[in-house]
């Protein structure tokens, strides 16, 4: 009887010890609001019908030569090939932001404006393959030039528009928000820093605007992801602080150059993080000789967390900063080692002098370049790498060590030469952060 009383004194314990659940709820006497009333209808009109303008059309034509046809094989033929597109004026005097991928291998280049009749021919001043910007320029006055908003102040729920010129049907403006800031790794191009949104952008939409509801450009559309090919809601547009940046070397020097620190970098695990702090940033595994990282004194091991007071969280966004940046520029640096915060003044190097200066082999997507004299692993590394190659979809990334294809080991690129030199599918062993695993290239 005892025994039994103490079970059921031990159960009533255990019973009312259990932790309780609070719900929140909302308040009974919430009002309802209704938007429209016999006064006043609620319209954007007024703020997009200043930007209409400054958001135009483009088509291109890019002149496919055959050396021969079945009827007439000694005379060439030639074929056509048109797409369409958008842009965006970004100055009075007609210069023009659009993707690269509107532009790209283009013969002519031409440009509608609403509301004005008349088509312009474009010039094409400059356009960058790893971001997907291009700047064309048509000779016009006094155009409708877009106003720049700071895309580092873009916020997710911020109420958007799209605008530009979906399947060549003419004009078209959509609405949505802002789905998320700083989407990487996507693997539409190699420099990616996106703004998503679920504003409708469709093909012909590339190279226009999203702007915020007041009317100023927050990026430029450029891709979606879709199994059809018609909008499911996941669009991307390029940040309008990137596009700048960009667009003010391509319109002075006809290019653009990026800067370069010369480290190798990785994520941070989340076990890895409890060595420095629990934070996140741009871990250093290695420093290649000659290079800003290595005169400043930076070190394999180093965390990166911040650039000129900006929060470092991964890997690729420390990429995309530092590719952002012009050559020359100086940036601090704040780094963790062993616990502690360090800030350094960097001056930031030219990435072209250094492909100018390391031997590098382009190979199904990937560039190849040998790995310095401190790496205690014999390879090549994989410095950079297509968006959408063969050798990306199979899972190759950045920072990958190729150390051995079929049964030679690679100790430099003469090797991997050597060892690539058949066309036939091969077994490629990669080093990455301690593991080594095999694919087939």
């Amino acid at each position: 009887m005892k025994k039994l009383l103490l079970i059921c004194l031990v159960a009533l314990t255990l019973l009312y010890a259990k932790e309780s659940v609070e719900f929140n709820y909302a308040k009974k006497d919430t009002n309802r609001k209704f938007p429209t009333n016999q006064d006043y209808l609620l319209s954007y009109n007024n703020i997009l019908e200043n930007v209409r303008t400054s958001v135009i059309n483009i088509s291109t034509q890019k002149n496919m030569h055959n050396q021969s046809s079945y009827t007439n094989p000694r005379v060439p033929q030639d074929r056509f090939q048109r797409s369409l597109g958008s842009g965006v004026i970004i100055s009075k005097n007609g210069y023009i932001v659009t993707n690269n991928h509107v532009v790209e291998g283009a013969d002519k280049i031409k440009v509608t404006i609403a509301g004005d009749k008349k088509e312009y021919e474009a010039k094409l001043i400059g356009r960058d393959e790893k971001s997907d910007i291009a700047i064309v320029k048509i000779e016009a006055k006094n155009l409708n030039a877009i106003t720049f908003y700071n895309s580092d102040d873009v916020k997710v729920g911020d109420i958007v528009f799209a605008l530009g010129n979906p399947f060549g049907v003419g004009e078209t403006i959509t609405q949505g928000i802002v789905s998320a800031t700083g989407r990487s790794s996507v693997g539409i191009v190699e420099y990616e820093n996106f703004i998503q949104t679920d504003a409708s952008i469709n093909p012909g939409n590339s190279g226009g605007a999203l702007i915020n509801s007041t009317g100023n450009l927050i990026g430029i559309n450029s891709a979606i992801i879709s199994r059809s090919g018609g909008n499911v809601g996941i669009g991307f547009a390029i940040p309008s602080n990137m596009v700048t940046s960009i667009a003010t070397q391509l319109i002075n020097n006809g290019k653009f150059t990026r800067a370069y620190l010369g480290v190798a970098i990785t994520d941070v695990s989340e076990d890895m993080s409890s060595f420095y702090d629990n934070r996140f940033g741009a871990l250093i595994t290695s420093i290649e000789e000659d290079t800003p990282a290595l005169k400043a004194g930076l070190k394999r091991g180093d965390l990166i967390v911040g650039i000129n007071n900006k929060e470092i969280d991964s890997a690729s966004e420390l990429k995309n900063i530092i590719g952002s940046y012009s050559p020359d520029k100086t940036v601090k640096i704040e780094f963790l080692r062993d616990k502690k915060v360090y800030i350094k003044d960097v001056k930031l190097g030219s990435l072209d002098r250094v492909a100018a200066t390391v031997s590098t082999l382009d190979y199904k997507g990937i560039t190849i370049k040998p790995l310095d004299s401190k790496t205690n692993i014999d390879g090549v590394l994989v410095f950079e790498i297509k968006a959408q190659s063969e050798a990306q979809n199979i899972g190759i990334s950045i920072g990958d060590i190729i150390i051995q294809i079929e049964n030679r080991e690679i100790k430099g690129i003469d090797d991997f030469k050597i060892a690539t030199k058949t066309n036939r599918k091969k077994r490629i062993y990669i080093y990455r952060k301690g593991t080594i695993f095999a694919i087939v290239l």
